[in-house]
């Protein structure tokens, strides 16, 4: 497909190879020498690399040590035209989100992704919109969450509502999808707002007691960290991409066309060599052995848990490395 005008950015991670950039993020928490509080500097890592061409799929892998949290799962997204706008699904590969807790004995949650749809494309005025379910579930506490965002009516004023409960569940028998199916006695808390603004929740014996549970008007995404140009391996994608996205940001649509299909064919070409000689291609950071035994969950290679204990001090070398074929290890 062409680059139109309405690009705002080059292709996805999941598109070619690896990235391994941190970010940094900030938060607050109590001053340990008086009553007020002052800001703490959180630094979040984050590497992932594409570990399917066909179809194109990527392992990622978040980490902030401080707090002792790490998420990690398999970006793949499907993306359906329906006519008058884009809905976005989570691919067969991608099980959610798996979140583990390293300061509550490795508890891990599994988050699933709700539908999106990407509407305003003949106005020329993009937007997005949530109506659907997730889930969230814990089986070692055996605590499961159900997040129903709800469409947004033509009449209401009322946008991005989402309503939900926290309940027990048994893990060896899930079935209570719908929150209206959930058992009295098993609840939790129930949750209500706008995931715009603020999200409340409140306990089942006073449902009108609400407490705020999360505002996220005052936040804005965390600028990242990544490494330098001189830094980055030969198949990284902010390199690989470069010349692509300094023709988009100079409006040169079509030669940001022309390189995008040499780029592609150029990769095309590599996988048909591999084929040809039965080299079997192999990502570098990640392992997707063991997905008969923990579907949907990543695993780092020995390369892989070094580079990330490297972004966490800010060092970025990593040796190129050569595979059978010749080529560099992405």
């Amino acid at each position: 497909e062409s680059i139109s005008k309405t690009a705002s950015k080059t292709a996805s991670k999941e598109s070619i190879s690896v990235s391994a950039a941190p970010s940094i993020a900030s938060t607050s928490a109590a001053s340990a020498s008086n009553s007020t509080s002052s800001p703490e500097t959180v630094k979040i890592s984050y590497i992932t690399e594409q570990t399917s061409h066909h179809p194109p799929v990527s392992a990622f892998w978040v980490d902030c040590p401080q707090r002792g949290i790490t998420a990690r799962g398999f970006d793949q997204i499907s993306a359906k035209f329906t006519g008058t706008s884009v809905r976005i699904t989570p691919g067969q590969h991608n099980l959610g989100i798996f979140i583990t807790l390293a300061h509550r004995d490795n508890e891990e949650y599994r988050l699933t992704h709700p539908d999106a749809h990407l509407g305003g494309l003949l106005r020329g005025a993009l937007s997005v919109s949530v109506a659907d379910t997730c889930y969230l579930t814990c089986p070692r506490t055996r605590i499961k969450a159900i997040l129903q965002y709800l469409e947004d009516g033509w009449l209401s004023k009322a946008q991005h509502r989402v309503v939900g409960a926290v309940f027990r569940y048994n893990p060896d028998n899930d079935t209570v999808s719908r929150i209206k199916d959930i058992p009295a006695t098993d609840l939790l808390a129930e949750i209500s707002g706008s995931w715009h603004e603020r999200i409340y929740f409140n306990l089942p014996n006073s449902p009108k007691d609400k407490h705020l549970l999360i505002d996220v008007t005052p936040l804005v995404p965390a600028s990242k960290i990544t490494p330098p140009a001189e830094k980055q391996l030969a198949y990284e994608s902010r390199r690989l991409w470069a010349d692509i996205t300094a023709a988009i940001h100079a409006k040169q649509y079509s030669l940001a066309t022309r390189l995008k299909h040499e780029l592609e064919e150029s990769q095309r070409s590599k996988a048909a060599l591999r084929k040809e000689n039965n080299h079997e291609w192999t990502p570098r950071f990640f392992t997707v052995s063991e997905q008969h035994i923990q579907p949907g969950r990543p695993h780092l290679t020995d390369d892989g848990r070094r580079a990330l204990d490297n972004l966490h001090h800010d060092i970025f070398d990593l040796d190129e490395k050569l595979t059978p074929s010749g080529e560099f290890a992405r």
